[in-house]
C-alpha cells in the first residue's frame, strides 16, 4: 500500500509539472521573453515592465535571441506616464498614461546625432519639426516639417523644444499604422526628463544611446510594455 501511495504521489507531481509548463533548472529563471505570449517574431526585443498600472517607474531590458534562448543584452531603470499604465486598446488621449501592448519601432530620431553604429533610419530634429496630435488633422500622430494648416500648434509638440527628452529617441508604433482619433499620439522611447512622462517610456541618456547602437531593424525588434501581473501583464503580449 505504501508503494502504491508513493507511486501515486510521483505521478501527481509529474502531471502538475507538465501542466505548469517548462521548469527552469534549479538556481535559474526563465527569461521574461520566453514567458510572453508573443515577442513580435524577430530576434531582438525590448521589454518595459512596471510593478502595477499605477506605477510611474519600472525596468527596461533589451534582449537578443540566441538559438532557442533569449539573453539580456542590457537593462536600465525606466519611467512611465504620470498617469500610470493602461491597456493600449483602452487608452484615451490626454490622460498621461503609457499604453501597454506589443509594438513595432518605425524609426529613430533626435536633436543630437545618431550614436555610432545606429542602423535604424534616424531623422534629425530641426526647428521646423513637429509631432501632430490634433485629432482633426490629416497628419494626426505623424511627424511633420512645418505645421500643416489643419494641425493646431496647441495640439502638437515642437520636437526641438524638448532638448533633453528628444536628444535621442525611438518611435513606438502605438496607434501608428491606422491611427484611432482620441486614442493618443506621440508615444516614444526617449531620454529621461525631470520626472514621469506624458505617456512615453524613458530611460537615462546612456541607455538610450546603447539601445540605438544595439537595435537592428533587420532583426525586427519590438517593444513590449506591461505590468508584472493582471490584465496588463507583460506576459499577455
Amino acid at each position: 500500500m505504501r508503494t502504491l501511495l508513493t507511486l501515486g504521489s510521483v505521478l501527481l507531481a509529474v502531471v502538475a509539472t507538465v501542466a505548469a509548463g517548462p521548469v527552469a533548472p534549479a538556481g535559474t529563471s526563465v527569461p521574461l521573453p520566453e514567458r510572453m505570449a508573443d515577442t513580435g517574431g524577430g530576434s531582438q526585443l525590448i521589454t518595459a515592465e512596471a510593478a502595477a498600472t499605477g506605477s510611474t517607474t519600472g525596468r527596461l531590458t533589451w534582449w537578443d535571441r540566441r538559438g532557442s534562448r533569449w539573453v539580456a543584452a542590457g537593462s536600465a531603470d525606466a519611467r512611465f506616464g504620470a498617469g500610470g499604465l493602461v491597456k493600449g486598446t483602452e487608452r484615451v488621449q490626454g490622460g498621461s498614461t503609457t499604453p501597454t501592448g506589443l509594438y513595432d519601432l518605425p524609426y529613430a530620431f533626435g536633436i543630437r546625432p545618431a550614436p555610432a553604429g545606429t542602423r535604424f533610419s534616424y531623422r534629425p530634429v530641426t526647428d521646423r519639426s513637429w509631432w501632430c496630435q490634433d485629432n482633426d488633422s490629416r497628419a494626426y500622430n505623424r511627424w511633420v516639417e512645418d505645421l500643416p494648416a489643419d494641425c493646431r500648434a496647441a495640439e502638437a509638440e515642437r520636437l526641438s523644444a524638448y532638448g533633453a527628452q528628444y536628444a535621442r529617441a525611438l518611435v513606438i508604433g502605438f496607434n501608428y499604422d491606422r491611427p484611432v482619433r482620441g486614442r493618443g499620439a506621440g508615444i516614444f522611447l526617449h531620454v529621461n526628463g525631470k520626472g514621469a512622462t506624458a505617456g512615453c517610456v524613458s530611460v537615462p541618456a546612456g541607455a538610450m544611446s546603447r539601445i540605438l547602437a544595439w537595435a537592428d531593424p533587420g532583426r525586427s525588434p519590438h517593444i513590449a510594455v506591461g505590468t508584472a501581473s493582471g490584465r496588463t501583464a507583460i506576459t499577455n503580449y
